[in-house]
């Protein structure tokens, strides 16, 4: 059981059809996305949520997972929503923008779309280039959590970041970064104008590393990295119903 409250996994059946997997960051859990769920709900669409493996218990806990385990629970909710969905979506905040990018290289047209928002698939850290050693001495440092501008607003991460889990990220980066030209499904990026977690250069290099031809960018200008729940997240959760919607439509028409 999760010992953060609130960082269950949630899962919606709905009626529309379509079906909308979420993917949570680093050291978070879905505490960050579940507004944009309930909104996804609201519109009748079938959600899942999953909560990663390592997340939502104790940073120490996941110094003892990795990205396969990670990406992993995300693919086993995406097949679950293709077992009863005419299409899915991706969606992901972080290191789940890392994830979602990660499946649709892997699963091509079984993804229907991609929203991300301030993805994460590199950092210009300098001290992350002393992470494969680092992190065999070095347990945890201190957080890069909580990057909200709304006040009162907290995203329930952990207080520490674990740095055998952080080696872990990185080694996902690497991959995803290679294979990005294998990306070709409708892309939505969403990035904060000010993020204090992931540079900026990460979108940039989403944006034109995909091969994809419908690219849509999207500057938050009053929110900081945990964008979802930020004072921009109806503007995240708005463009994305609207990218559903549309993206659904022109594959329908498609098969017409």
């Amino acid at each position: 059981m999760p010992a953060i409250s609130g960082a269950q996994a949630y899962a919606h059946d709905g009626s529309t059809g379509v079906g909308v997997l979420l993917s949570h960051g680093f050291t978070g859990s879905p505490v960050s996305l579940r507004p944009w769920a309930d909104r996804l709900v609201a519109e009748g669409h079938s959600v899942r949520l999953p909560l990663l493996p390592g997340h939502g218990t104790s940073w120490q806990e996941m110094n003892a997972t990795t990205w396969p385990q990670w990406y992993g629970e995300v693919e086993r909710a995406f097949d679950e929503l293709r077992a009863s969905c005419e299409v899915v979506f991706a969606f992901g905040l972080s290191m789940g923008g890392a994830l979602c990018l990660r499946l649709a290289q892997e699963r091509g047209a079984q993804v229907a779309g991609l929203v991300l928002v301030n993805p994460s698939v590199m950092t210009l850290r300098k001290q992350a280039r002393l992470l494969p050693v680092l992190s065999r001495v070095v347990a945890s440092v201190a957080p890069i959590s909580n990057d909200i501008a709304k006040p009162g607003v907290s995203e329930h991460a952990y207080q520490r970041t674990p740095l055998r889990a952080l080696a872990s990220l990185a080694k996902l980066w690497a991959t995803v970064r290679r294979d990005l030209p294998r990306v070709d499904q409708p892309v939505l990026v969403l990035h904060s104008a000010v993020d204090h977690v992931v540079e900026p250069e990460n979108s940039a290099l989403v944006l034109g590393g995909v091969s994809s031809t419908d690219v849509t960018e999207v500057v938050l200008e009053n929110s900081y990295h945990v964008a979802t729940l930020d004072h921009d997240a109806p503007v995240i959760f708005d463009r994305s119903v609207e990218f559903v919607r549309r993206v659904r439509a022109e594959r329908a028409g498609d098969r017409v």
